[in-house]
């Protein structure tokens, strides 16, 4: 557990000590004070405010702190080395909103989901907040977050940003030196796709990785942070829709995998012309694919 989520747990649980036997509504100090009674930054105070908001122990809006209620002995954090990582939680919470488990506008319980996805409250907060930048959720007026879901029209904006970037991304590798590691990255590829083409009567289901892998490879070629960032949902989010229609699913695969071998070819064969041509054909099945499992789904 790193030193610093420690500190947070640490104040957090003295922080409820602290307010034991203080009635309902009464109003709480300044972060400067908490801070000092606590012996921390007032980082880790907004941290620990923003977990009791979450938990429905205060009422924190700007300098207006109160407590809404007394503390209980199951809000107290457990000193536990488990919690999951970042790139863990990103992955359990898309999954959670892309197997429509939740409809949209729900509001997010953010103490439930922290448990539920065994995470800190203030780290669940801050990955909202920087999911939010993707508008699958947002802040509530009154506080605490909503959730956006992922809507037609929401596979729709979201492919016609992916063939943005993945072009431009297929024109860049096309034009990099044989000495650049992405094509070794591509024969790789290759040789797997071919290799899953020969099981595909068996081993279709693996094709969500293999996709998830070229299309990673292909986009790494841009050192550009906004791409990164927005590449991760999107990544995310075209891994998992393979996983939500199971009708025709060997032979979707298939089709897949072979426009994936049709652009590794013309790449390799530096025929940039072609490349194009057939990343433009493939991001439009992935589309096609998208939004027929949205119909699966009653969501479009």
């Amino acid at each position: 557990m790193a030193r610093t989520d420690a500190r947070f747990r640490a104040a957090y649980d003295q922080s409820l000590d602290l307010l034991q036997g203080q009635e309902p509504g009464s109003a709480l100090p300044s972060e400067t004070v908490i801070a000092a009674e606590l012996k921390v930054s007032r980082t880790v105070v907004r941290s620990v405010l923003s977990g009791l908001q979450a938990a429905g122990i205060i009422l924190w809006d700007g300098r207006d702190k109160r407590l809404l209620r007394a503390p209980v002995a199951a809000d107290r954090l457990p000193a536990r080395d488990d919690y999951i990582s970042l790139e863990e939680l990103e992955g359990r919470f898309l999954d959670w909103v892309l197997r429509f488990d939740v409809p949209a506008d729900t509001p997010l319980n953010v103490a439930q989901l922290a448990k539920q996805f065994s995470v800190p409250p203030h780290s669940l907060q801050e990955f909202l907040s920087g999911l939010s930048h993707f508008g699958l959720v947002e802040r509530r007026p009154r506080g605490g977050w909503r959730l956006l879901g992922f809507t037609a029209d929401y596979a729709v904006e979201l492919t016609e940003f992916r063939m943005v970037l993945e072009m431009n991304a297929i024109r860049v590798l096309a034009g990099l030196p044989e000495s650049h590691p992405v094509w070794g990255q591509l024969r790789d590829l290759e040789a797997q796709h071919l290799s899953l083409l020969e099981r595909i009567e068996v081993d279709f289901h693996d094709f969500s990785k293999l996709d998830e892998r070229f299309h990673a490879a292909v986009n790494s070629v841009v050192s550009n942070r906004f791409v990164v960032e927005f590449q991760k949902v999107i990544s995310l989010i075209f891994h998992y829709h393979y996983q939500w229609d199971k009708r025709m699913e060997r032979h979707r695969n298939e089709t897949a995998i072979r426009e994936h071998l049709r652009v590794i070819d013309a790449l390799r064969s530096r025929d940039a012309v072609a490349a194009e041509a057939a990343a433009r054909a493939h991001l439009a099945t992935s589309k096609e694919t998208l939004l027929g499992s949205l119909r699966v789904n009653k969501l479009v």
